[in-house]
């Protein structure tokens, strides 16, 4: 932002007042008072001297003064205007006043102002004989004397010595903002005015506080607003930096001192104690109109001992920055108003623009600095104050040499600050640390700062709260903005906060890491255990033996043992990543909370290891063959032995018996789990995913017996195995279950359930749940042999069935559908969902059920593809199908020729009315056949059917699917409405298809239905659904106007990508209602309030730490269609950007605005790196059911994962490319693969640089969507933007693989992950890729993501696509698509393993970067 000019004025100021006067009127009276009152208020003030010539002519002195000085006081007095010299300085300080915002202050003194005005008496200004007195002058002079005569000014009525007071007071006040010293080019400001702008305009609310992380710019924009704002009020105050300045009690009584003053207008009132000041503070703020700002408020004793308790002037308005979140909770009591405000960081553009002003002099880095810029405002995360300090230390000349020699020293500044952050910023920063109320606020910062970034709050806090009040330790932390918890529940924490607090750590020993409190840093960790240097300050150590290799560093891990240990008494935190250890076990702290040991190396516990006070035990990817407890462990809440393949057995636990979470997920071995299981009271999360001999009948001999029961007559074994009655979450996914008598399913004991994944299983029926009450998410994903899903208990708030073949029915105990979450995508089988839709091919129909449609079965033969809801049509077989929906039964058709489908009423046109004429005899109106005819176009169709009758009946419909002719060919949709009995002789109907996008109607007509057969229109009935809709219930769909909107879509989806205009809603309705009343529409209508239990279900949550991996099983708090508002958002503004950015910004870094507003949100949703290298999460299942997921193929749903999900990894240990073939000499894709790719069309108006915008996109990225972890969807996805690269959005994706088709791509990254070939959208895209590679020279390039490039070429595991053998509508592409899977195995590309993720994206990034 430019500065203003009066700011420019008021930098170069030599006085503050120049004073205008006649002076033989007032020079030594009234003048002569003026000048000493103002120098007295310490305005320094410019008068002529008498000694100073006068002539005709102003001299350069005064020219100066009036140039170099803030405002002028001009004293209209009788004589003024006779003087020339006066004239002309008047002329000259209103130029000024024009010119740079000059004050001016009138002074009638014993004149009158309408005198002056008129230019009556000595105010007449003529034309004389003089050479002053010309024709010009004088035409100039009546215009400034008019001019300032307008102006407000004072005039002298009563004592002069009030008077002069009063001239004092405005000018003092007038002035004293101009004290604000604002940096020029401010940057991110137009982001706040919005929000600063209403609360200027609200009367009833005074304050405006402003929070916010220290230098985040808070006072910047208090300092703003107060420089913007000043004129509206009589009386300003800035009191600054409170926070550090009132360390004692006489700091107080100086800033009450101070702004007492500014409140009165400069008037200088003794204040002889603090509580005194707060009294007569208090007093002043009830009369005076005053804006205020109070800088860096730390607690609320400092407000009141500053403001009092009492009514403050309703006109008046104080802002308040603090970097306290919770500041609302010191206004509770009071009958102030407050607005909060949170500061928001700047995002990617406003960063670089920010950090390039200060390096650069400039909006843009310079050449060859683009991608150290980049680098920099990462580290920066978009604080201000940093990007100023870095900006400022790395400022680069403009010369050559200077240029050549900086960017070395860039590099260099740029890894010190991994290593250490900058003084200047940790400066700012610890002011928040050192103002935290107490010690354990401090230590539990510090050990978040050190170890837990990333990790799930529910964990940390079982960890940490018998030692430090975790709880509400975490909450003081964010409350200080210190710290933040995202909507998953993660810690989070700004970087540099993180590198302050362990700054501070640091500089306990800056030489001795083992004299630190905690050791994090891999090379010091590892020097501390070789050496055996450990002292008793140590509380927690930290170290990764892949992450030193990494590192590049020289070790033998034989080095290490259990000895260094030994001193380490106060040791509470340990994580040792595939650390091997050699030695006795019983030099261990007895302190040990939490024992953090992924890849133990031991196939048993130590015996001599004291656990007795341990909350958390993670030994995944462990050794262990057995697990048994050396002795009770009461403190243990948390064991993670996940992903331990040698683990086959589980004894003795019941010496866990406060044990809430067991994760054995992957113990593929695991053959034996202690039957004391079922004992534990307190257990709420397991989770048995890929266990499969667990609860097998052919291992049941490795269990500890079975017994036998009697049921019927019947002898039936049962598994001593039995499930803890206490469980909230139970996960059995994988672990190839069949509903039998050894292992029924039920879940009869379980009454707790919330949770349950038997995703992947082999039963082909599920028992009752309904006794389950507590139930909220079923998941059921890729049950391929899962046949019905009957009676679900109606508290079930989310079902998941993705790609469960064979699944034909789904009902539910209330009969109604009230799922608030259901995905069911792959169900190809699926004809009836109750309460919600029957979709029945028209061979399984017989006439009965068709009733007066019954003509339909001459023509089931003909075959027509369904569009609409692509969960329910992709691979659905293209036979005639009846759709049952909200009591309308509607089949698309071919132009078939038949008698019967001839309307009664028809028009050319896409309407048609009538008159409902009198019934024939001995028939009765059952309702109305709609029909029309069309043709379609492009990839988008809404429409709807409006049906409204001159007696109230109002009703649109929009049917779950429909047909799509072929392009040129006319399709016929005909329909049926049972609402005869609304219908009345003489009523006028409206037949209406209203068409916002892609259909052409060429005919309508409407038919009346009678009947005279009672028992063939029962059947008809029979088969409508069950809800009552048309005559029942509808509150659900009703708008605002009283009619139905019949529709299970949100539309809304469509408009926020640029798909459908906004004004599709009004040709449906007109103007009677906004379309915002459909925003979030959902499959049962109206978004209503959700299951109150279902609501309250908390994020508990299990963590599993491993190499590269922290897994978070959770539910999430608020269904994922309570934040579809958000996320529709947030694709809204990438789709907005990305449409209007035909055109290149200075300041674009990532080539297009979506990109941008990609990385920002990656930016401010990342966690420290140190966390991010060891962490990928997953939710329930692969991420069915967490906030990061359903992310399905046509859902928004990727829009929130770009919004929450971002996060990336540090760093991998490294692995070569592999080619697809396994060859060690395959070729990998090199710049020679690169080169092939067609030229990107760029804007003819851009040169050609880093920031170049083409006219299509760079990549696609093709993946399971599902189960594809997010953690390295995101990493690639930052490493390919920040390439430059512009990748597909992931809102195309809506489309399927209708995007491929329409949207030019230069290339296409094919992600093989396990379940890849589990997707049928998957597949079909290969196919297209696959395609065009062949026919445009399409680049593609395979990436093997945790499978071997052998198993995709061979159709081996889960590439065999054995699932789909079911489906006859399938088998004819099953050779298609081992084909292309063969053909993509065979191409270059890179192989990920568990150990490499960051390290090849990172190569992915560099390759790509040379195209």
């Amino acid at each position: 932002m430019a500065p203003s000019s009066s700011s420019m004025a008021a930098t170069a100021s030599s006085y503050d007042v120049f004073l205008s006067f006649r002076g033989e009127d007032t020079r030594n009276s009234f003048t002569d008072h003026l000048y000493a009152a103002l120098m007295r208020a310490g305005l320094r003030t410019f008068r002529d001297s008498n000694d100073l010539d006068r002539g005709e002519e102003l001299k350069p002195e005064i020219r100066r003064a009036i140039e170099e000085s803030r405002a002028s006081v001009v004293v209209l007095s009788e004589n003024y205007a006779t003087s020339t010299w006066c004239l002309d300085e008047l002329w000259l300080i209103l130029e000024q006043r024009r010119d740079f915002g000059h004050f001016v202050l009138p002074v009638f003194y014993h004149v009158d102002p309408c005198s002056v005005r008129k230019q009556d008496g000595t105010f007449k200004i003529e034309v004389k004989a003089s050479s002053k007195w010309t024709n010009d002058n004088v035409n100039r002079w009546k215009g400034a004397i008019m001019e300032v005569a307008d102006l407000t000014g004072l005039v002298l009525s009563g004592p002069e010595t009030k008077f002069l007071a009063d001239i004092v007071h405005t000018v003092h006040n007038k002035l004293d903002f101009k004290l604000v010293s604002l940096p020029s080019n401010l940057t991110g400001m137009d982001t706040h005015l919005k929000d600063i702008n209403s609360w200027l305009k609200k009367n009833d609310v005074e304050f405006l506080t402003i929070c916010g992380m220290g230098g985040s710019g808070k006072t910047t924009l208090a300092k703003y607003i107060l420089d913007s704002n000043w004129q509206n009020f009589e009386n300003i105050s800035f009191i600054e930096d409170i926070g550090s300045r009132c360390e004692a009690r006489h700091d107080l009584l100086e800033l009450q001192t101070k702004l007492l003053r500014d409140i009165l207008g400069g008037k200088n009132i003794k204040i002889p104690s603090v509580s005194h000041g707060t009294c007569k503070i208090q007093e002043a703020l009830q009369t005076k109109r005053a804006l205020i700002v109070l800088d860096d408020i730390v607690d609320q004793g400092q407000l009141v001992t500053l403001l009092g308790t009492g009514t403050i002037n309703a006109q008046s308005k104080i802002v308040i920055t603090t970097r306290v979140l919770n500041i609302e909770e010191w206004f509770e009591s009071r009958s102030w108003r407050c607005q909060k405000y949170e500061m928001k960081l700047l995002n990617g553009d406003e960063s670089l623009e920010l950090l390039c002003r200060h390096a650069f002099r400039s909006k843009i880095p310079m050449e060859g600095f683009e991608e150290l810029a980049v680098h920099a405002i990462h580290y920066c995360e978009g604080n201000p104050l940093a990007l100023e300090v870095l900006g400022s230390s790395l400022f680069v000349s403009a010369e050559g040499a200077l240029k050549r020699s900086s960017i070395p020293y860039w590099e260099s500044t740029l890894k010190l600050l991994e290593r250490e952050i900058d003084s200047g910023i940790q400066r700012v920063l610890i002011r928040s640390y050192n103002c935290l109320p107490h010690d354990s606020n401090k230590e539990l910062f510090l050990h978040i700062a050190c170890f837990f970034i990333g990790k799930d709050m529910d964990y940390v806090v079982k960890i940490l709260e018998r030692d430090y009040s975790a709880l509400s330790g975490i909450k003081t932390l964010t409350n200080r903005c210190l710290l933040s918890v995202s909507p998953t529940k993660k810690l989070r924490m700004h970087r540099l906060l993180q590198e302050m607090g362990r700054t501070i750590v640091h500089q306990e020993s800056p030489k001795d890491p083992a004299k630190r409190s905690r050791v994090w840093r891999n090379l010091e960790s590892y020097n501390v255990l070789r050496t055996g240097k450990g002292s008793e300050t140590l509380e927690g150590l930290a170290l990764d033996m892949q992450m030193l290799k990494e590192e590049k560093c020289a070790f033998k891990t034989s080095d290490l043992m259990t000895d260094s240990l030994q001193k380490m008494d106060k040791l509470k935190l340990l994580q040792l990543k595939f650390v091997p250890l050699t030695g006795p076990y019983d030099n261990f702290s007895e302190d040990l909370r939490w024992i953090c040991w992924p890849g133990f190396h031991l196939r048993t516990i130590p015996s001599d290891l004291f656990m007795g006070n341990l909350v958390a035990l993670d030994m995944s990817y462990s050794c262990l063959e057995v697990f048994d407890p050396p002795m009770v462990l009461q403190s243990l809440q948390i064991l993670n032995l996940k992903d331990s393949q040698s683990l086959s057995e589980i004894r003795n636990i019941y010496q866990l018996p406060n044990l809430e979470t067991l994760i054995l997920w992957n113990c593929h071995s695991l053959v034996h789990i202690c039957e004391t299981i079922g004992g534990l009271k307190n257990l709420v999360l397991l989770d048995m995913t890929g266990c499969e001999h667990v609860c097998k009948r052919d291992h049941r001999n490795l269990l500890e017996g079975s017994e036998a029961s009697t049921s019927g007559g019947r002898v039936t074994e049962q598994p001593t195995f039995s499930l803890p009655h206490s469980l909230h979450r139970l996960l059995l996914k994988d672990c190839y279950l069949e509903c039998s008598d050894f292992f029924p399913l039920s879940f009869s004991s379980q009454s707790s359930l919330q949770y349950l994944n038997l995703g992947n299983n082999l039963f082909e029926f599920l028992p009752n749940y309904n006794h389950l009450k507590s139930l909220r998410v079923l998941d059921l994903t890729l049950c391929s042999r899962l046949i019905c899903i009957l009676c679900l208990p109606s508290t079930l708030a989310e079902l998941y069935v993705y790609y469960c073949v064979s699944l034909e029915k789904i009902t539910f105990q209330s009969h109604r559908f009230t799922l608030q979450e259901f995905g069911y995508e792959g169900c190809i089988s699926l004809y009836e969902i109750e309460g919600f839709i029957k979709l029945v091919p028209l061979v399984k129909l017989n006439e009965a059920d068709l009733g007066h449609m019954a003509w339909l079965k001459e023509h089931q033969n003909h075959e027509v593809c369904l569009v609409g809801d692509d969960e329910l049509t992709i691979d659905r077989s293209c036979q005639l199908q009846m759709l049952y929906e909200f009591n309308i039964l509607s089949i698309s058709l071919p132009d078939i020729k038949d008698p019967n489908i001839k309307p009664e009423y028809i028009s050319e046109l896409s309407s048609v009315s009538f008159d409902v004429p009198m019934c024939p005899k001995d028939r009765r109106l059952k309702g109305i056949n709609i029909t029309f005819k069309y043709t379609i176009s492009g990839e988008d169709w809404v429409w709807f059917v409006k049906i409204s009758t001159s007696n109230g009946v109002d009703i649109m419909y929009n049917p779950k699917v429909f047909g799509k002719p072929a392009l040129g060919e006319v399709g016929i949709w005909l329909s049926y409405w049972p609402i005869g009995n609304t219908l009345h002789v003489g009523d006028t109907v409206n037949v209406s298809i209203a068409v916002m996008k892609g259909l052409e109607i060429s005919e309508c007509g409407a038919s009346l239905v009678y009947t005279d057969d009672e028992m063939a229109d029962e059947a008809l009935k029979s088969n409508v659904e069950s809800i009552e809709i048309l005559g029942g219930d509808l509150s659900g769909f009703q708008l605002s106007t009283g009619a139905y909107y019949l529709c299970r879509r949100d539309f809304f989806e469509l408009m926020e990508v640029g798909r459908l205009t906004p004004g599709w809603f009004r040709i449906l309705v007109g103007d009677t209602i906004d379309y915002a009343e459909v925003r979030g529409w959902r499959k049962t209508g109206r978004r209503r309030q959700s299951n109150q239990s279902f609501m309250e279900l908390k994020n508990i949550s299990c963590i599993m730490h491993g190499p590269q991996m922290e897994q978070s099983y959770k539910i999430a708090e608020i269904s994922k269609s309570s934040r579809f508002n958000r996320t529709a958002e947030f694709a809204s503004t990438m789709q907005q950007e990305t449409m209007t950015s035909a055109t290149a910004s200075e300041v674009s870094y990532l080539a297009t605005k979506s990109t941008s507003r990609l990385l920002e949100e990656t930016r401010r949703k990342s966690e420290s790196s140190d966390s991010e290298s060891e962490e990928i999460y997953y939710a329930f299942d692969s991420q069915i059911c967490n906030q990061q997921s359903l992310d399905i193929d046509m859902d928004m749903s990727k829009a929130y994962f770009v919004d929450d999900a971002m996060e990336f990894a540090s760093s991998s240990v490294k692995e070569p490319l592999k080619s697809g073939t396994g060859s060690e000499s395959g070729d990998s894709p090199t710049k020679d693969h690169l080169d092939q790719l067609p030229a990107a069309s760029s804007s003819s108006s851009i040169v050609a640089s880093p920031w170049e915008k083409f006219s299509g996109f760079d990549v696609y990225l093709s993946y399971d969507h599902i189960f594809t972890d997010e953690h390295f969807k995101v990493q690639l996805s930052h490493e390919l933007l920040t390439a430059g690269l512009q990748m597909s959005p992931y809102f195309h994706l809506l489309a399927g693989v209708g995007y491929l088709q329409t949207t030019e791509v230069r290339a296409s990254i094919v992600v093989l992950s396990e379940n890849y070939a589990n997707s049928i959208r998957c597949l079909n895209e290969l196919l297209l890729i696959l395609e065009r590679r062949t026919n445009s020279n399409h680049f593609v390039l395979p990436v093997f993501y945790h499978v071997e490039p052998s198993d995709v070429r061979d159709h081996q595991k889960k590439f065999g696509l054995r699932w789909y053998k079911k489906s006859a509508v399938l088998k004819e592409k099953v050779d298609r698509w081992k084909a292309a899977l063969k053909e993509v195995a065979t191409l270059p590309g890179f192989s990920v393993s568990r150990n490499n993720e960051a390290t090849v994206v990172k190569e992915i990034g560099k390759k790509w970067t040379k195209i």
